[in-house]
Order: C-alpha cells, then structure tokens, then sequence
C-alpha cells in the first residue's frame, strides 16, 4: 500500500497495486498458503526506489509483517532526480511500512544467501553528468525466517 497524503481522503494509484487490493492480497494469502515465510517483491517502473515491509493489515501499522517489497529506481529516466522528491513528507508519514524512499537515479542489487537478503540502493548524483559517482544511499537486510527489513 501507497497512499500519497497522511489522510484518511486520499487517491488510489490505478497504476500499482493501491488501485486494485483484492488483487494484492490474493499474491500475500498466495505466498502464505505456499509456505513463503521470507517473500521478497522485486518491482520497478516507478521511477524512484522505496523499500517497504509488507504488512498482514496496511491499515494496521502494528499488524504483522509478512515480507518485503523493493523497488528499483530507473538509471535515467527523468534527468537527474531528487534526494527527497516534491511529496517526501506525505509518503513517508502516510506509509509507517516504508522504510526508504529516495527520488535519485540509479539501482538495486540484491544478494541472496539462505541466511538473508541484502539490498543496497545505488544512486548517482547527476545523470546528466558524465561520470558523476556512484554512491550507496541505503542499504537494507531481511533475514530468514525474520520478514521484514532492518538497516545493513
């Protein structure tokens, strides 16, 4: 779940999974029905990266948390991006599941053990300047038989 203003009045994204629940919640009652205990969402075309923790209830901040979504950011698609993008602030205090949330350019690796999961959000500063460094913004790990995310 996004929702895009900390209020209870606010607009379903037709084009992710906000806009259609039913749906997202047959992929969660899927994955639990299947044994999944550490499910990992890999998701992008959003341009921007966010790592959340999925919950059993969104409207439940203190509702168990059942896995991990994380989503690339583009390499350069819409110039060079913002640390904070315009609507930050409303993101991040209407989503207590978001752990991250960065509106840069770059991308995600993921390492993958029996023992965890490791995300590390790469960002460049500019796009638009040619061999302008690449840094790690954040770095996330979900540990096995552990969902959801904690700090690397």
């Amino acid at each position: 779940q996004r929702r895009n203003v900390p209020t209870p009045d606010y607009k379903l994204s037709m084009d992710a999974w906000d806009g259609y629940p039913a749906s997202r919640q047959r992929v969660l009652d899927g994955a639990r029905a299947a044994g999944v205990e550490n499910l990992v969402v890999l998701t992008g075309d959003v341009h921007v990266a966010y790592a959340f923790d999925l919950k059993a209830d969104f409207d439940d901040p203190a509702s168990r948390t059942v896995g991990t979504e994380l989503v690339a950011t583009s390499v350069s698609s819409g110039k060079d991006g913002a640390e904070k993008p315009a609507n930050w602030d409303n993101l991040t205090r209407a989503n207590p599941h978001l752990r991250f949330y960065n509106g840069r350019r770059g991308y995600l690796t993921l390492t993958l053990t029996p023992e965890r999961a490791r995300a590390d959000f790469r960002t460049v500063s500019a796009v638009t300047t040619p061999g302008a460094p690449v840094m790690t913004a954040a770095s996330f790990v979900t540990e096995a038989g552990a969902p959801g995310l904690t700090p690397a």
